[in-house]
């Protein structure tokens, strides 16, 4: 049976020495029970982080996050951050749209695994991985 995510993601921030704490704890589970990527303001707001701690607090570890690739940060710059747990052996790729920033997981087979695989098996590079987004108008704002 495959070990718990939550579990899995806080031995991961362990390994790159982030403390372990309730607030990381119910962020990460959060990121793990969300269907979607989630802005700031959903986590801070989230039934599990509202009461554990304060807005800048999920800030603070949403960027210490991104900064050890624990999460991934997705979204137009200009816009609201989106950001999802990054868990091994398991891939998303994005549609984002330029108009309102909406982003939603590609429901289709990635096309980038086989070249992925290929250039793994030139270069020796090891924990190889990659993130795909594609922009464009979705249809509500077309």
């Amino acid at each position: 049976m495959p070990e718990n995510p939550v579990k899995q993601a806080i031995a991961r921030c362990r390994e790159v020495g982030l403390r372990r704490t309730k607030a990381l704890e119910e962020l990460i589970t959060t990121l793990i029970e969300a269907d979607r990527p989630m802005t700031l303001a959903e986590l801070a707001s989230s039934e599990r982080l509202s009461d554990q701690c304060d807005k800048a607090t999920v800030y603070r570890l949403l960027q210490r996050l991104c900064e050890h690739a624990i999460i991934r940060r997705l979204g137009l710059h200009e816009r609201a951050a989106f950001f999802t747990l990054l868990q091994p052996g398991k891939h998303s790729d994005y549609l984002i749209c330029t108009g309102c920033g909406k982003i939603e997981s590609i429901k289709a087979p990635c096309p980038v695994h086989k070249l992925e695989d290929e250039i793994r098996e030139k270069t020796g590079y090891r924990g190889l991985y990659h993130e795909l987004e594609f922009f464009g108008t979705c249809p509500k704002c077309a």
